[in-house]
């Protein structure tokens, strides 16, 4: 009996090893292909679609397609002619499903209207215009939410400058909704204020953020872009 669980283990031990193996028709890809996609882009993960053989490519957040070989390099999304199912945008967002509960929220800013029972994390630049907007009109009509505020200044240097100052305001949410709602902002902040820009930038560079606002649901899931309260309404209706 010693002798059978033991094997058991050993050969659990070895399936699970094996598990997410890349295996050499990947690797033979990878290296074929990541010298092809820019200065510093690497790719995460390469694996054989169900589909016209071809295989993926996750790189930068984004999906790419190309042969067995490696010879070519496919832009764009893939459907199912039957179903009209966009399989490039399921697909991503599977590949750039995150763990909620693992975002860092002593970086952000929280703000809780009603119940606030639902939540959501936002990552805006204080110059972007989507993101004023959104807070505009979006939010300011939405109810009974959690709203967990990462500033992450990626539009111009102005950015770090105007987040600095909201940061270290003695109330930097209210400081945040002033900017972004009505355009007022606080005074110089002192020299020796601490803020979190770096650390919510490298965040932002995990997570591939590239624009903003970039908007996380309680589930995991990503929204890039602004958003009307209808949509954010059917959004927050899927999560249980």
């Amino acid at each position: 009996m010693y002798k059978s669980k033991l094997a058991l283990l050993v050969m659990t031990g070895l399936m699970a090893s094996c598990v997410g193996a890349e295996t050499p028709v990947e690797a033979n890809i990878k290296k074929a292909i990541e010298p092809h996609l820019g200065e510093g882009v690497k790719i995460d993960a390469v694996r054989a679609t169900p589909y016209a053989g071809l295989y993926e490519i996750q790189a930068g957040g984004d999906i790419l397609y190309t042969d067995k070989e490696g010879k070519y390099i496919i832009s764009g999304q893939i459907f199912n002619a039957k179903t009209a199912q966009n399989l490039t945008k399921l697909r991503l967002d599977e590949v750039n499903k995150i763990r909620f509960s693992d975002l860092p929220f002593n970086l952000a800013l929280k703000t809780v209207k009603g119940n606030g029972k639902r939540v959501i994390a936002i990552f805006e630049d204080p110059n972007c215009g989507y993101c004023k907007r959104f807070r505009q009109t979006t939010l300011k009509e939405t109810d009974n939410v959690t709203v967990y505020t990462f500033i992450l200044n990626i539009l111009s240097p102005d950015s770090l400058v105007k987040s600095t100052a909201i940061w270290c305001s003695p109330d930097r949410n209210k400081a945040w909704d002033e900017w972004m709602v009505d355009g007022k902002l606080p005074p110089a902040p002192p020299a020796n204020c601490k803020t979190p820009h770096e650390e919510v930038a490298a965040l932002g560079n995990r997570l591939h953020i590239t624009g903003t606002p970039a908007l996380f649901f309680a589930d995991g899931t990503r929204v890039p872009g602004a958003i009307d309260k209808t949509t954010l309404e059917a959004k927050f209706a899927t999560i249980k």
